[in-house]
């Protein structure tokens, strides 16, 4: 579990509330559930009217990654490769093919079953580069919707506001009109910036971080698996792969 991404969740909450209950006020005044309307509910139908369905649902898989990222751990990614290099030396390219039913990572296993089955360097590239080009392109669309959500939040929110104002105007000759009117008026604000900045936003940078460990990782294995193909020394291998760890 990223603990980050929980603290800074929690550290959120407790900056607004805490500031809230400090300035006087209550959590009821945070409460509304007209600007919750406007503000969410407008929010999505902005989201669901730009974007395609299958970049949705890609967006919907993987915003669970802010939490729980996929497990990678380029280290250890450098020691299988260079274990595959040392079978590969030994054994042969077809050596790999019994390691490459049992690798659990399928895109690791698409490298070695290439290598085992005598692809030249150039198509392994070629291969390999394009599905990692196409993942990491349909992921961040994916993390662009929440960032576009982020966009739209604020504005939403400042249409919540004017139509609080409006009510206002409206019933000026009506005291007991005016309180609901102002309340969702400045609520709506609060909550389309407070979304956009403390939940949408961050989420969409945190999506792109762990994508771009997805892609770094990658082209690790590509280089690593290029160097078996060439019949580079296994110790060469693992001091050039030692190159991506930052």
């Amino acid at each position: 579990m990223d603990v980050l991404s929980l603290i800074g969740i929690l550290l959120a909450f407790i900056a607004i509330l805490g500031g809230n209950f400090l300035e006087g006020g209550s959590l009821a005044v945070l409460l509304n559930a007209p600007a919750a309307l406007i503000v969410i509910g407008g929010t999505l139908a902005a989201c669901l009217l730009q974007t395609p369905l299958q970049t949705l649902k890609r967006a919907v898989a993987v915003a669970h990654w802010v939490f729980f990222p996929p497990a990678i751990r380029m280290e250890e990614g450098i020691e299988k490769v260079t274990r595959w290099s040392l079978v590969a030396r030994k054994e042969g390219l077809l050596g790999l093919e019994p390691m490459a039913e049992r690798e659990p990572d399928p895109y690791a296993r698409k490298a070695m079953q290439l290598l085992a089955d005598g692809v030249e360097s150039e198509n392994i590239r070629t291969i390999l580069e394009v599905e990692m080009y196409s993942h990491e392109e349909r992921d961040l669309q994916a993390a662009k919707v929440y960032e576009a959500m982020g966009g739209y939040s604020p504005t939403i929110g400042i249409i919540g506001a004017v139509l609080g104002l409006i009510q206002v105007m409206g019933n000026l000759t009506d005291p007991s009109q005016l309180g609901t009117g102002i309340a969702v008026a400045f609520v709506a604000t609060i909550y389309g910036v407070a979304f956009a900045n403390l939940l949408l936003l961050p989420l969409a940078n945190k999506l792109k971080a762990v994508i771009r460990v997805q892609t770094r990782y990658r082209e690790m294995l590509i280089e690593g698996v290029l160097s078996i193909a060439e019949g580079e020394n296994p110790r060469s291998i693992e001091h050039k792969l030692k190159g991506f760890l930052v």
